[in-house]
């Protein structure tokens, strides 16, 4: 008998040795078709103690079709009125209520039969959502990185009032929770957040400046969405993920310390004030710590591949080259700054970001746009909701007014 054929007997057992309880974890994910909903709701599949009551999306009308036929949520959201509607004529023989918008996002993060709200969305629309789930009690996996970024003072207090769990969904993030569980958060010396690099890795910015949106969307390691893998090849990204981590571990952010790991083996590490340094390993699969998330504080059998050492064989680490890629050095200032700078910095990056899809500006812009709204912004000390949503539209406006091609 071989080994692979062994290792999937002992995952059958053990998955159905987890499954007789009779007990059902009922979700509700918002953001259902992007990268995160999709592995989110391949982790449904296997697991059949799970159990999806609502979904939402943007505007993928067709397979949002498919996974309410597959799925058979009680609500399906789409951002827009008129997706809604094309929906509605197509699931006319489900009992699925349809819904739009801001309204609906916000009936789903409250939906009374689900118990978890997966955070999937791109982008400052989740932070509504989020802060209502978190007012009805619902256990939050957080992979929208934006609103612990921008509202994070407001999240994380109410989340302590309230006695709701945030449940990180983000490799580097879910790899620190799990390397401080048990362990006393003042004995954190510091935390190591692992970056592949991106494609770009090692580059000069001589070499970046004919960049393509073609070009940065070739990911050595990772499968994501076109916003967050141009964000992984500018460093923005790991930016985003220092500020959540501060936010998510109660830690300083001269206490995050980044480290260019190319094989994204180590998805980050903690180092403890005796030296002793904790990491989690595993291959580049984002499914580990969404399947994490959904059952902590279990850990559920999960079937495909294993690292295996001698294949790998090293594993190497590097400064990250924060004067090429100053995305990276403009996010540790905007956290130290704080107030509505990190708004301002998520803002400027996500409309850069779309502006260089569209080739209406060049690779090398995204940095300069982000810092020139930083610049002209006159810092808000602890925003409300509504100031951070004002901070968001100064910023676009101000970027059309000075970068967005004239048609």
């Amino acid at each position: 008998m071989n080994m692979k054929y062994t290792m999937d007997m002992k995952y059958t057992i053990d998955k159905q040795n987890t499954l007789n309880t009779g007990i059902r974890r009922k979700i509700a994910i918002l953001g259902s078709t992007g990268s995160i909903g999709t592995q989110t709701l391949e982790i449904v599949r296997d697991n059949e103690d799970l159990q999806v009551m609502a979904l939402a999306a943007g505007g993928n009308v067709e397979l949002m079709e498919e996974q309410i036929r597959e799925f058979k949520p009680k609500l399906a959201v789409m951002w827009s009125e008129k997706a809604a509607a094309d929906l509605k004529q197509r699931v006319a023989d489900l009992p699925v209520r349809i819904a739009h918008g801001m309204e609906g996002l916000l009936e789903l993060a409250v939906l009374p039969e689900a118990e978890v709200l997966v955070t999937a969305i791109v982008g400052m629309i989740g932070i509504k959502p989020t802060i209502a789930a978190i007012e009805a009690g619902k256990t939050i996996a957080l992979a929208n990185k934006e609103t612990l970024v921008c509202a994070g003072h407001l999240i994380m207090s109410l989340a302590k009032e309230r006695g709701v769990s945030i449940l990180p969904v983000d490799s580097e993030h879910s790899a620190i929770f799990q390397s401080i569980n048990g362990e006393p958060k003042n004995r954190i010396s510091k935390i190591l957040l692992t970056a592949s690099g991106g494609p770009f890795r090692g580059r000069t910015l001589e070499q970046l400046r004919q960049i393509r949106p073609e070009d940065a969307l070739k990911h050595p390691n990772w499968a994501m969405g076109r916003k967050v893998t141009i964000d992984s090849s500018t460093m923005v990204n790991k930016g985003l993920e220092v500020m959540e981590a501060g936010w998510l571990f109660d830690v300083k952010l001269s206490d995050i310390q980044v480290v260019v790991h190319p094989q994204s083996v180590i998805h980050s590490m903690v180092e403890y004030v005796d030296g002793a340094v904790m990491a989690q390993l595993g291959t580049p699969d984002m499914k580990l710590p969404i399947q994490y998330a959904l059952f902590y504080p279990d850990r559920r059998p999960m079937a495909g591949r294993r690292l295996d050492f001698y294949e790998l064989g090293q594993l190497t680490f590097e400064k990250p080259d924060l004067e090429t890629f100053r995305g990276l050095k403009l996010a540790y200032r905007t956290g130290e700054i704080g107030g509505s700078m990190p708004t301002v910095f998520n803002a400027a990056n996500e409309k850069a970001v779309s502006l260089f899809l569209e080739n209406q500006i060049a690779y090398l812009q995204i940095p300069e746009i982000i810092e020139a709204c930083m610049q002209q912004h006159k810092v808000m000390e602890n925003p409300s909701v509504e100031q951070i949503l004002q901070a968001e539209e100064e910023t676009y406006r101000f970027i059309m007014e000075q970068f967005q091609k004239k048609a």
